[in-house]
């Protein structure tokens, strides 16, 4: 990507998650975006169609670094992680990384859009998986997974992030097992 495409691009997510962190979603407009990023309007509409169009991309950059097999870390190094036990704690460390954004996002009606991103690759996740509980079809243990992992986000946020990414992979794995 080109270098001013880029810093472009970064300004206007710089520019949303402060925005995200002090309004609910729903109050922050488009000029709001541009006011904060410092562009033009045209600029904007040139990267993005919509505000909702920002926030899905924003949601596919930070899934797709999450659940990628490669990438370097600012507060941790889970390269060795193959399972999805093993990537959990991975997981949490974004979210933790990115705190205020992410509170932000899921205090407001953006949250739903955010989680059901992250359920899908949550569920793409755990079906590389080959997990199996008999008489259980794959796809329903694959949902009920993801869908008990994001509750247990939604908590982890609730009680602003009291528990170690570590601790909170431990109560998971120890529920699921």
């Amino acid at each position: 990507m080109d270098r001013r495409i880029q810093k472009t691009r970064t300004a206007i997510f710089a520019a949303f998650d402060k925005l995200i962190q002090k309004n609910a979603y729903a109050k922050i407009s488009v000029q709001d975006i541009i006011d904060e990023a410092n562009i033009g309007r045209s600029t904007f509409y040139e990267h993005f169609e919509t505000k909702d169009e920002l926030l899905r991309q924003k949601c596919t950059d930070l899934f797709e670094h999450i659940f990628s097999p490669h990438g370097t870390e600012r507060t941790h190094d889970f390269s060795s992680a193959t399972t999805f036990g093993q990537k959990i704690p991975h997981i949490l460390y974004h979210l933790l990384d990115d705190k205020k954004v992410v509170k932000g996002i899921l205090s407001s009606e953006s949250g739903e859009i955010f989680l059901q991103y992250f359920r899908s690759y949550l569920i793409e996740t755990i079906g590389k998986e080959k997990l199996s509980v008999q008489d259980v079809p794959e796809e329903f243990l694959q949902n009920h997974i993801a869908g008990s992992f994001i509750e247990m986000v939604r908590w982890w946020v609730n009680r602003d992030f009291k528990d170690s990414p570590e601790n909170l992979s431990r109560y998971f794995l120890n529920v699921l097992s």
